[in-house]
């Protein structure tokens, strides 16, 4: 009976996993280019009492056996990389990427190449392109002070034009994609570190094969879903006074039990 005590904690546990991790989605939801999270969970070790298959003094075989599980634990938090909605903004420097890939820049903390799939960039007082909390998109691309034009093309070839269509600026903005980008490790402010889970970034042109394309003017939302969060929220929830419940019930039986000699 004790066990039962245990088993019913530990969903109890893995619950307000599930809701910590659901409010930070929720939290997230007009957050550019932000990926909402899944708790993943795995069942713990089980005690086996007789196993399956086991021949019977009879010369019969017992065709299942008797396994009791020991509850539940987290397994991961990983994050989904589905595409999120794009808003028109009609800024120059609002860029969306439409598929795979995401944009690099240095952190101005500490020069760290970091990934972000948010593409709200600004200027800074020198001119660079930056997010911003002022970490410059790479490679560093200086908007002259005389522009008055700035073109994107899907392809992410950018155009700086001054007064009278004179080209005053021809760059080039690449796109870095990863084999497994769940293994990424979010830093907070819309940022990604490379990991050993995530393996290197792969450099490319964006529309080419396995890189999306860019859209300018446009900036890509969270893909959060409020309905499934609150879905998910409830369901939590109630998964939760169950396991709760279980733990009332089990120190019932302790109690009965206890009071047995009386």
């Amino acid at each position: 009976m004790i066990r039962s005590l245990w088993t019913a904690a530990s969903g109890m546990n893995a619950q307000q996993m599930q809701i910590d991790v659901v409010a930070n989605n929720l939290a997230n939801t007009n957050t550019t280019g932000f990926k909402k999270s899944r708790a993943n969970f795995q069942d713990l070790m089980y005690q086996t009492l007789q196993v399956a298959g086991a021949t019977t003094p009879g010369g019969g075989q017992i065709p299942s056996g008797i396994q009791v599980g020991m509850g539940t634990k987290p397994a991961g938090v990983q994050k989904i990389f589905t595409q999120g909605d794009f808003v028109q903004t009609g800024n120059d420097l609002d860029i969306a990427i439409e598929g795979e890939g995401f944009f690099k820049v240095i952190s101005g903390a500490d020069g760290e190449e970091l990934y972000t799939r948010a593409g709200n960039f600004t200027v800074d007082s020198e001119g660079y392109i930056t997010t911003p909390a002022g970490d410059r998109l790479q490679p560093e691309i200086a908007i002259p002070a005389e522009t008055v034009l700035i073109t994107i093309q899907s392809n992410g070839q950018l155009a700086a034009y001054g007064q009278g269509d004179t080209e005053l600026l021809s760059e080039q903005i690449n796109t870095y994609t990863f084999i497994n980008p769940g293994g990424l490790f979010a830093m907070g402010r819309n940022l990604l570190r490379p990991t050993e889970g995530s393996g290197a970034a792969n450099e490319g042109t964006p529309g080419t094969e396995g890189f999306g394309t860019i859209s300018n003017g446009f900036i890509e939302l969270s893909n959060v879903s409020v309905v499934d969060e609150m879905v998910a929220m409830i369901t939590g929830q109630r998964a939760y006074e169950a396991s709760s419940k279980a733990v009332q019930t089990s120190d019932s039986m302790l109690g009965i039990a206890n009071g047995m000699k009386r």
